[in-house]
């Protein structure tokens, strides 16, 4: 029998009724692989402030460190809204990215057939197919990179740089021709490389890292062209690689194309296949407690981390399997409810896709 260290963090708001669903998901897809999973429940967000007055204890890192993965659920709430920015929630999920070197964000979204309902473009483009992967860098570019503000000949100026150098590139680019590989082998590289140099690097640099990667078919598309292809023609893509800043939005983007904001999962992952997966959505502190959130993004999450982070992809397939069925045999959540569908609660979503497995 296999064992796994899994840091789970079940942070604020419903981040623990969802993450009770997906230990449960886990558990039961570990039986069936013959693996143990060896869940240590820590604190970060919120959760760790009311518990210690910090929101990411160096406890809670060491855990997370001495794990293979980390599976995380929400943190924040209005409850922290007047701490100064040190001391927010939200600083814990930048202090965890840096502690544990993540620097991909792997970011999915995908159009279930039977929710194409909820997607705001014309059913004739998703009848095609969405089904895509944002891989961004994480942890470089114009975020990270030289910034002030000052008075330039009286007027006040400021500025924010955009540099990467090639082993940054070529990490992230690893990282995206890797994810190809287990999916439709193509890879969109996503730059300016018309108007910036830091673009031109990253280009020429995603062209030899390509060349480790035979199987796969790689082209390159100009940001502003790939926010228009994104809602033209969103099934030419497989995976987007790009940069921190294009990434953020691009991903954002490709999340409302599918409409569906309580199915997203996302990770954020680094060279030796460690990663932290955790729902794109927030910790909704006005439904923890209810039995209402969906906890399928954060089910889906876990098989993120399956497939990334353990190498068991027929696993992460099973589970994601149990999904769809679920949803094609036709439950919903409060959050993707629509007439003619059966509502059901946290625990019973979660019993659904169980029963699947």
């Amino acid at each position: 029998m296999k064992e796994f260290k899994i840091a789970v963090i079940p942070g604020d708001g419903i981040g623990p009724d969802i993450i009770r669903e997906a230990v449960k998901v886990m558990t039961k897809v570990g039986e069936k692989y013959d693996t143990k999973f060896n869940f240590v429940e820590v604190k970060a967000g919120g959760d760790a402030i009311d518990a210690y007055g910090n929101p990411l204890p160096q406890e809670t890192i060491d855990e997370c460190k001495s794990s293979e993965a980390v599976l995380l659920g929400a943190v924040g709430g209005p409850k922290w809204d007047n701490l100064e920015g040190s001391k927010r929630p939200e600083r814990a999920l930048l202090g965890l990215r840096g502690a544990l070197g993540l620097y991909a964000n792997l970011r999915p979204a995908k159009v279930y057939n039977v929710l194409k309902s909820a997607s705001p473009l014309k059913d004739e483009i998703i009848d095609e197919g969405v089904d895509l992967l944002v891989v961004r860098e994480l942890i470089g570019g114009i975020y990270f990179g030289d910034r002030g503000t000052e008075e330039v000949n009286g007027v006040e100026t400021a500025y924010d740089t955009e540099k990467y150098n090639v082993d940054e590139v070529k990490r992230i680019a690893h990282s995206a021709f890797k994810s190809a590989m287990k999916r439709r082998k193509k890879v969109t590289s996503v730059d300016k490389a018309n108007v910036l140099d830091a673009s031109r690097l990253w280009r020429k640099t995603v062209n030899e890292v390509a060349k480790e990667y035979p199987e796969v078919e790689l082209n390159h598309l100009y940001v502003d062209n790939t926010a228009m292809q994104l809602v033209r023609k969103p099934s030419q893509f497989d995976v987007i690689l790009t940069n921190n800043i294009f990434g953020d939005i691009l991903s954002d983007e490709a999340s409302m194309i599918t409409g569906s904001i309580g199915m997203l999962a996302s990770s954020s992952i680094r060279e030796d296949s460690f990663g932290m997966y955790e729902p794109i959505h927030g910790s909704a502190p006005d439904i923890a407690g209810m039995d209402i959130a969906n906890p399928l993004a954060q089910i889906l999450s876990a098989a993120m981390l399956l497939e990334y982070s353990l190498n068991m992809s027929e696993a992460a397939r099973d589970i994601e399997a149990a999904v769809e069925k679920v949803l094609n045999a036709g439950y919903r959540t409060a959050d993707i409810y629509v007439e003619g569908t059966e509502k059901v609660g946290t625990t019973e979503m979660g019993k659904l896709v169980l029963e699947q497995i």
